[in-house]
C-alpha cells in the first residue's frame, strides 16, 4: 500500500523540484514554438489576409498559404501527439497507482470520498487532453472550419470554467 501523499508531498515537491519541472515546461514549450515558427517561416501566403477563425492557433494560418503544407502538419501532428501523449501516459499511469491505494481503503465512507476526487479529477484530464487531440490530432482535411471553432471553444473557455466545480 502507497504511504500517505500528504506526509511525503513536501519531501516530493521541493522548491527544486518544482522549479526543474517549471524550466522543464517553459523549455518544451519554447522547443514546440520553434518548431512551429520554423516550419510557418517557409510558407508564401496569398492574397487573403483574414483567419477564418476565433484564435490564431498553429493551424488556422495554413490555409491562407499558397503552398503545400503538409510539412506543417506534419509536424504539428508530431509536436501535439508527443505533447497530449507522454502526459496523458504518465498520468494515467499514477491515476493507477491512485485508484490501487483507493481499492485498499478499508472504510466505505473513505474509500467512497477518496473515489469522489479521483473520479472528478481523471474526468477533468480526460476533457483537457482529449478535447486537444481531437482538436489536433487528425488530418486537415477532416477538420471543417466550424468544427475547429467549437472545439477551440471548448479548450480555450470551458474546460478552465469547469475548474471550480471540479475542485470544489
Amino acid at each position: 500500500m502507497w504511504p500517505s501523499v500528504p506526509i511525503l508531498y513536501n519531501v516530493a515537491m521541493s522548491p527544486k523540484v518544482c522549479s526543474i519541472l517549471m524550466l522543464g515546461s517553459y523549455l518544451v514549450s519554447f522547443l514546440d514554438a520553434m518548431a512551429h515558427t520554423g516550419c510557418m517561416l517557409r510558407l508564401t501566403f496569398c492574397d487573403a489576409n483574414t483567419i477564418n477563425h476565433y484564435l490564431c492557433d498553429m493551424l488556422s494560418p495554413l490555409q491562407l498559404s499558397c503552398m503545400s503544407t503538409y510539412v506543417n502538419e506534419l509536424v504539428a501532428f508530431l509536436v501535439v501527439g508527443i505533447d497530449i501523449i507522454v502526459p496523458s501516459v504518465i498520468i494515467f499511469v499514477f491515476y493507477g497507482f491512485i485508484l490501487s491505494s483507493i481499492l485498499h481503503i478499508s472504510s466505505t465512507e473513505g474509500r467512497s470520498k477518496a473515489f469522489s476526487t479521483f473520479s472528478s479529477h481523471i474526468i477533468a484530464v480526460s476533457l483537457f487532453f482529449g478535447s486537444g487531440a481531437f482538436m489536433y490530432l487528425k488530418p486537415s482535411s477532416a477538420v471543417s472550419t466550424d468544427e475547429g471553432k467549437i472545439s477551440s471553444v471548448f479548450f480555450t473557455k470551458t474546460f478552465p470554467l469547469m475548474n471550480p466545480f471540479i475542485y470544489s
